[in-house]
């Protein structure tokens, strides 16, 4: 085991967890599609309760890792669980088991937001006398209570981002997938999501998993990172052990470019900038 892998399992002793301490547990995960690989070998270990990041260029293999870990891709080889429930033996007890965030829109504006909250509740099979108390609870969290009875179309970048985080965690996941949790937020509504995802961790002890470009984000929720490069994980650990490997003084930005080879996070292809642009358009 390498020393960042022991600074994580380390880290999940500290909670009082032991062995079954791992919300995700990933060993040898590999996607192919003929002869690209777009996810090589990715052995990664997450703590219950912690917030965990993938960082890496477009196309490093980050989503790829997460449609499987989401049961939405299934692996070429090796083996993975999430929260306890293997992704290919046991899918439906994963799904159930998770709560997951696209880049995409996932809140639809044509609702208001007690109404998304309601149909999110009904699909996840929240009982009936259940589901006014998990709404009202999830409003009053993200701080939508004013809020809720209005067309979501109405509301600011920042408050979609945080109705739909409100749809993912109703029926209390044991884990929580983000990609690009604040992408085309401004300063203020990205500290808005970013409180209150550290709130999730602290109230419902969740964990939580994301992406992101942005590394002032990485640096500032994250208890682990993971740094994918062309598959593979080329690097992880804290963001402080990960700052001093790379020399003093080093940034987050620095590390990222000394272990994706130098490959600058604003490249990718016409589809990666479209689906960002658009997202970008969507917040507002």
């Amino acid at each position: 085991m390498s020393t960042s892998d022991t600074a994580v399992t380390n880290s999940a002793e500290a909670t009082g967890l032991g062995g079954d301490a791992f919300a995700i547990e990933t060993f040898d995960l590999t996607r192919r599609y003929g002869d690209l690989i777009a996810a090589n070998q990715v052995t990664l270990h997450v703590p219950y309760g912690s917030i965990f990041g993938l960082l890496g260029p477009n196309g490093a293999g980050k989503t790829t890792t997460i449609k499987m870990l989401t049961t939405m891709l299934e692996p070429s080889e090796g083996t993975a669980s999430v929260a306890g429930f293997d992704i290919v033996k046991a899918p439906a007890r994963v799904r159930r088991s998770i709560g997951y965030v696209p880049q995409a829109l996932s809140a639809d504006g044509g609702l208001t937001g007690w109404e998304n909250l309601n149909l999110s509740a009904k699909l996840y099979g929240i009982p009936r006398a259940e589901r006014k108390l998990r709404i009202e609870d999830a409003l009053q969290f993200m701080a939508l209570t004013d809020f809720g009875r209005k067309l979501v179309k109405t509301y600011s970048g920042g408050m979609i981002r945080r109705l739909e985080i409100a749809q993912a965690m109703l029926h209390r996941p044991a884990v929580l997938f983000l990609d690009e949790p604040t992408i085309g937020l401004d300063p203020v509504a990205r500290r808005n999501v970013w409180e209150r995802l550290l709130e999730l961790r602290r109230n419902f002890q969740m964990t939580v998993l994301i992406t992101t470009h942005a590394m002032d984000e990485a640096d500032e929720l994250c208890d682990h990172l993971a740094i994918m490069h062309l598959g593979k994980v080329a690097a992880i650990g804290t963001p402080a052990d990960l700052k001093t490997s790379v020399g003093p003084g080093a940034t987050l930005d620095d590390v990222f470019v000394h272990f994706s080879g130098g490959i600058i996070q604003e490249e990718g292809n016409y589809r990666d900038v479209r689906a960002t642009r658009r997202t970008v358009s969507r917040l507002g």
